[in-house]
């Protein structure tokens, strides 16, 4: 069965910019939570992984009646065991935004040297379908945490982490040259030969329905 989209599972207008660029062969074969079901509420994020998180994004979406796109990702400093990682989005509190965010890893990263800086972003993705079928991809990408910020593209973690084979922060890099390292381009990719079996495809092959 084919359908006309996939539905990621998301309000996050970041995510959703960031993902239909990586996956730009088909640019019309997704819409996100603010174009099919804006009301629906966000789900708590109560998992103690990021697969979990993944898994109660696509429960709540499922109903829907669509193939669902879901992820979750974290940044893992090594100076901080691992933090903020699962808690990544709010680290400085519920309400927190990126900046916040930013500022307190800042802080806690205060008198730490570079070579005891290192971090990794972690995505962990999951194509779930309405007939219970699921996939599931994990991308990975090591960097260091800068003492000030640099950049001003991305979101989230961008503009503190550093990937030393760009010589730029994310932040810096542009979208061009993160999704050629980036954690989420890297679980992502191998969604891309799933797609024509699952979206019913315009003539151009890039999906039936352009973003409304």
């Amino acid at each position: 069965m084919k359908y006309p989209f996939i539905l990621f599972a998301t309000h996050n207008d970041g995510k959703v910019r960031e993902v239909a660029d990586i996956l730009r062969t088909f640019p019309h074969a997704f819409r996100s939570l603010n174009q099919v079901a804006p009301h629906l509420k966000a789900p708590s994020e109560t998992g103690t992984t990021y697969r979990e998180n993944a898994w109660i994004k696509a429960k709540a979406a499922l109903p829907l009646g669509y193939p669902v796109l879901a992820d979750d990702s974290g940044l893992e400093v090594e100076a901080l065991g691992g933090a903020p990682g699962v808690h990544s989005a709010y680290f400085a509190g519920p309400e927190a935004d990126s900046r916040a965010n930013n500022l307190k890893l800042l802080e806690a990263m205060k008198g730490v040297p570079w070579e005891k800086r290192q971090a990794r972003y972690v995505a962990f993705v999951l194509l779930a379908l309405p007939d219970g079928r699921s996939y599931e991809f994990t991308g990975t990408c090591r960097g260091y945490i800068l003492e000030e910020p640099r950049g001003a593209e991305g979101f989230g973690y961008d503009p503190l982490f550093y990937v030393p084979l760009l010589g730029k922060t994310f932040a810096e890099a542009g979208p061009r040259l993160k999704r050629r390292l980036s954690h989420r381009a890297r679980a992502l990719r191998p969604l891309l030969p799933l797609i024509p079996d699952l979206v019913t495809l315009g003539e151009d092959g890039r999906g039936a329905f352009p973003p409304s």
